[in-house]
């Protein structure tokens, strides 16, 4: 699956100049048509779609973001709550900053569960929603648990993981180019999209494997 989504990403790019010049112009427009696109990829459009349309596109991105935005209001309430209520005791008593930095630590934690929890059923979420237009599909559990029994938990969390450590990787490269003055950010919005596809296209995969099974 790694190796189909580079060729993937890299077919979408390499020797299509105007089609990576869009990609990028969608990245710097709040990235919403990028998210658009990639609702696209994550339908199993093979070879990449064409970008067009961007009407469409931005109105697809809005959805995808407020989607997002949905999935991720569990893990900011609790962020807020514990977080929020640990850095108050310790600003108005500073006697208790090992119990606030308890707290605060009890909080990340929380955090960090909820926000794999999330991940784990938001990412099939996302793309039941990219497969069928419709925004409630991507909170139907019902669904989304059955596609994941499908897939396999252990196989599913396994491709997640793997997808997590490449992600890891690209992000310290990235994060070594963005030491160059200037020339790193320019580096890092023209592979911004390229990225995208390559992950995009990589769970795409792993959603079909339901099919397959």
């Amino acid at each position: 699956m790694l190796g189909d989504s580079f060729e993937y990403a890299k077919e979408a790019i390499v020797g299509k100049w105007m089609q990576w010049l869009l990609l990028v112009i969608a990245t710097i427009l709040l990235c919403l048509p990028l998210l658009g696109y990639s609702l696209k990829v994550l339908r199993g459009e093979k070879p990449a779609p064409e970008v067009t349309d961007w009407g469409t596109l931005f109105i697809d991105g809005i959805k995808y973001a407020i989607v997002s935005l949905i999935w991720a209001i569990p893990l900011l309430i609790v962020f807020f709550v514990t977080i929020g209520a640990s850095i108050v005791a310790l600003s108005s008593n500073p006697a208790s900053a090992m119990g606030a930095l308890g707290g605060m630590l009890f909080g990340l934690i929380v955090c960090a569960i909820i926000g794999i929890l999330t991940m784990i059923f938001a990412t099939i979420g996302i793309i039941r929603f990219a497969r069928t237009g419709s925004m409630g599909e991507a909170f139907n559990f019902k669904e989304i648990t059955v596609t994941i029994e499908k897939i396999g938990w252990v196989p599913y969390i396994i491709a997640l993981v793997v997808l997590i450590v490449v992600q890891i990787i690209i992000s310290i490269i990235i994060s070594i180019i963005a030491m160059i003055p200037v020339l790193g950010m320019i580096i890092q919005l023209v592979l911004m999209a390229p990225i995208m596809l390559f992950e995009t296209r990589y769970l795409c995969q792993v959603y079909d494997a339901a099919g397959a099974a």
